[in-house]
């Protein structure tokens, strides 16, 4: 069943589907649902506000091209101060998920209850 994505995860998840190719924003959300097995959606009218944000931060730039439709559409592509965000980001995920798993698979053992 579709999840909405969890707030404070959109701009990680938007510089991860960047990171793998220019893209534009449909691209953005087709990346972000499909590397989540269809689990993660991602509303256009949240997506394209982070995407502008990650844009003032110089996170991402654009770049005009045409789309698969043949129409003139703005591709973004992650600067070096965004990979250097997604790096930092993944590995702060990486350690928070991680530390979340180890509690969601505590045992009364572990704790001495």
């Amino acid at each position: 069943m579709p999840q909405p994505v969890r707030p404070g995860t959109l701009e990680l998840l938007a510089l991860k589907a960047i990171s793998l190719g220019s893209a534009h924003g449909f691209t953005v959300m087709e990346r972000i649902q499909r590397g989540s097995r269809d689990v993660l959606q991602v509303e256009q009218g949240a997506l394209y506000p982070a995407l502008h944000r990650l844009e003032a931060q110089g996170l991402i730039a654009p770049e005009w091209g045409t789309s698969e439709n043949n129409r003139r559409a703005k591709f973004y592509v992650l600067t070096a101060a965004g990979k250097r965000r997604l790096s930092a980001d993944l590995r702060n995920w990486r350690e928070l998920s991680q530390a979340m798993q180890s509690l969601l698979d505590a045992t009364t053992a572990e704790f001495g209850a």
